[in-house]
């Protein structure tokens, strides 16, 4: 059997983690790479050993030695370059968030139905092994509290991406979505969304606290931030047990579980195993399965959390 071969859109620093672990799981290989500057396509390609690089994503997505396109450029690219891999009928594996907006999210996962092609949200943290553990773990007994941050101090550029509204930028879309995320995959959607926090001069989302409110007094408490540096931890309160998730939390390397009728667990990650390695395999299973869709990353929970950070965006003025 061949290997399943990656097509990679954009050259940024994700771009050669991802290509890198996709290098790396036996089985896989980046056929080609595609970039707007053809010698920065040409150089990540020699890099990872692939044999064709383009200088446009169409180009790229049309490569018949292409059986997945690995979405790395930034949010508000995400539609354009995930279109053209639908259009050509290949697996998307797509960056996080999905898209820069709810619309583009929209019209992205509508275009994956209609042509049932598979498409997934890149959301390493729930391919996590640690963080599928906390998941699945039944000694937590009833979920109570989940709180999580992610922020760090990054002076302000606007033309940073990170502060730049045309590439989606903001705490909320590239750091938010991991603490809401957590709070996503453990409890749901919330009943109710309080949010507060301050924009940038140009309008961007600096920072953002929330307060998920959820049926029965269940909260997660959340915070993102480009203007400090947080603990970037995380802690899960359950009737059973709790959790506390090492920093990084959405990609940790422990965690150490305890309660009151136990002696504390200390798990550790296997390095060979981590999230990116986890989604890279859900996406050749998918596809050699048939199915157009993840039940670890369904797209109607992609949709919910742009719906929701949305939300939050909304309440910062």
């Amino acid at each position: 059997m061949r290997d399943f071969a990656w097509g990679i859109a954009a050259t940024g620093g994700i771009a050669r983690t991802v290509g890198a672990a996709i290098v790396a799981e036996p089985g896989m290989r980046v056929a080609a790479v595609g970039s707007r500057v053809l010698s920065r396509a040409q150089s990540l390609a020699a890099a990872l050993g692939a044999e064709s690089a383009y200088d446009s994503y169409e180009r790229l997505c049309a490569d018949p030695a292409v059986d997945a396109i690995y979405v790395a450029t930034p949010h508000a690219q995400h539609l354009e370059v995930a279109e053209a891999a639908i259009a050509a009928g290949k697996a998307v594996l797509c960056e996080k968030p999905l898209a820069a907006t709810v619309a583009d999210a929209e019209k992205m996962v509508r275009l994956a139905r209609e042509a049932r092609v598979f498409l997934m949200e890149a959301m390493w943290m729930r391919f996590n092994p640690l963080i599928q553990r906390v998941a699945a773990d039944p000694r937590f007994g009833d979920l109570r509290s989940v709180q999580a941050s992610f922020g760090f101090t990054l002076p302000y550029d606007p033309a940073h991406r990170l502060w730049a509204p045309e590439l989606g930028g903001g705490a909320l879309l590239d750091l938010g979505i991991y603490p809401f995320g957590l709070a996503q995959l453990l409890l749901g959607l919330p009943a109710d969304l309080r949010v507060t926090g301050s924009l940038a001069p140009n309008g961007v989302d600096a920072e953002a606290a929330g307060v998920l409110l959820y049926p029965g007094g269940r909260r997660a408490l959340v915070e993102t931030s480009l203007l400090g540096n947080y603990p970037n931890n995380a802690t899960v309160v359950g009737t059973g047990m709790r959790a506390d998730i090492q920093a990084p939390f959405w990609a940790p390397q422990q965690i150490l579980l305890s309660g009151p009728s136990m002696e504390p667990e200390e798990h550790l990650l296997d390095p060979a195993d981590n999230g990116y390695a986890g989604e890279l395999r859900e996406v050749r299973a998918a596809t050699a399965e048939g199915r157009t869709e993840s039940s670890i990353m369904p797209l109607d929970e992609s949709l919910a959390m742009m719906g929701l950070l949305a939300n939050a965006r909304t309440q910062l003025g």
